[in-house]
């Protein structure tokens, strides 16, 4: 799998499609991996287009570079990567198709980089002004419990010593059944939770939401401040909600169109938390249709 050489990592990703498609770039959501973008990548390559795949820090081929590096995976590092990325690559215009972690990437983009962007998807997750995590209503709150549980020091030591386990728990409850198996978990988890690096970035993704002494590598914070001053996004962006969602219900995501130019909200009934997992063809649908229509 190829590299880029980024000032912090050894940064893996995969190429699909032409080499002179329009570029689109997938964005992997937690607990999962590149990998979940199959069926979906298959099909905007053979529509041609040129898909990218990176792999975020703590999962696949991506590796720090030191052993010193603060293990950073606020929307902000992640963003930074995805941009040394193209740019190592020489794409100047792309589009963004993210799901959770990859959707929250996406809308900081957007906000950080709109004149490169051409359009962006975002499965699961509603978007966030200024990058602000506001504290949840006590309902959602009741959802977010593995986030509380990674608060505490006794929780974070649970998930470094069970990151499989942990993991196993979202994928159980967060979607209706069936839509995964033993196979697909263990192949996910070899290249995801069983990194020797992703116990430390997912828990600094959360804790840096609350818990004001986290560490995060300061080269970042510039990023951090763009966001921040932004609250209205000008890239045409589609949001994907599954209807069956039991992470972020649908509930999470209604009533945003004011904070866009150009926005689309499509329902997926009967889909939960992984849409592009449960209902790659619809999901693919949607996307290419997108696509087309913001060239």
């Amino acid at each position: 799998m190829p590299t880029v050489t980024t000032d912090v990592l050894e940064l893996a990703y995969t190429v699909l499609g032409p080499a002179e498609g329009a570029p689109v770039v997938l964005l992997h959501g937690w607990p999962d991996a590149a990998r979940s973008w199959g069926p979906v990548a298959a099909r905007l390559a053979d529509a041609g287009h040129r898909v990218l795949l990176p792999e975020w820090r703590g999962t696949g081929g991506t590796t720090f570079r030191s052993a010193e590096t603060v293990r950073d995976a606020t929307a902000a590092a992640l963003a930074s990567d995805v941009l040394d990325l193209v740019d190592a690559l020489g794409v100047d215009r792309f589009a963004v198709v993210g799901h959770d972690w990859g959707a929250r990437v996406a809308y900081q983009l957007a906000a950080l980089v709109p004149e490169r962007l051409s359009s962006i998807a975002a499965l699961a997750l509603a978007y966030q002004p200024r990058g602000t995590f506001a504290f949840p209503s006590f309902a959602q709150a009741q959802n977010f419990w593995y986030q509380w549980l990674m608060y505490v020091d006794a929780g974070a030591e649970a998930v470094r010593a069970d990151p499989v386990g942990f993991a196993r728990r979202q994928w159980e409850t967060w979607s209706p059944p069936g839509w995964w198996d033993e196979a697909e978990l263990e192949a996910t988890a070899a290249v995801a939770f069983r990194h020797p690096d992703w116990p430390a970035t997912t828990l600094n993704g959360y804790r840096t939401r609350f818990l004001a002494d986290e560490p995060v590598d300061a080269r970042y914070d510039d990023v951090r401040a763009r966001v921040a001053a932004v609250e209205h996004l000008t890239v045409p962006t589609l949001m994907v909600q599954g209807g069956a969602d039991t992470c972020d219900p649908p509930s999470e995501s209604e009533g945003q169109e004011g904070h866009f130019d150009a926005y689309e909200r499509v329902v997926v009934e009967g889909v939960g938390h992984f849409p592009q997992r449960e209902a790659p063809e619809r999901v693919a649908d949607l996307v290419l249709a997108h696509l087309a229509a913001h060239r």
